[in-house]
């Protein structure tokens, strides 16, 4: 048994996509055309980190009450955690990208922690070994 995908709300498919792949180094895994239920278009959109089984299905905000949930999906605490071999170099990588950090990294029990922003707002942990 896994977790194959969680749903990330966002405001546009492309830039969504843009971050995840270009910032982040997320693999496109999935992009393809589909409907909502009452037979509007939307797209089947999942990145995945290489190597990683679960994946992150890029949802469109459809309507206000998921419009206001974009960037606040976890009411503002750290919902989603980022763990890279080379924290350091993917810190580095990512501030020259443009990413929005919340504080400076530090270290806690359970390795080297940096918060930052997602394209939505979502807050990450980008963690590292201790």
């Amino acid at each position: 048994m896994q977790i194959d995908l969680v749903s990330l709300i966002v405001d546009e498919y492309d830039p969504a996509i843009a971050f995840f792949t270009d910032v982040l180094g997320f693999d496109l895994v999935e992009d393809y055309p589909s409907t909502t239920n009452d037979g509007r278009p939307k797209r089947w959109v999942v990145v995945r980190p290489p190597g990683a089984q679960t994946g992150i299905l890029l949802a469109r905000a459809d309507g206000e009450h998921q419009r206001a949930a974009i960037g606040d999906q976890v009411a503002g605490r750290v919902g989603f955690f980022l763990r890279v071999d080379d924290f350091e170099a993917a810190h580095q990588r990512m501030v020259g990208a443009g990413v929005t950090f919340v504080g400076e990294p530090r270290t806690e029990a359970y390795g080297r922690v940096a918060v930052f922003l997602d394209i939505a707002g979502n807050r990450w942990d980008l963690l590292g070994a201790a």
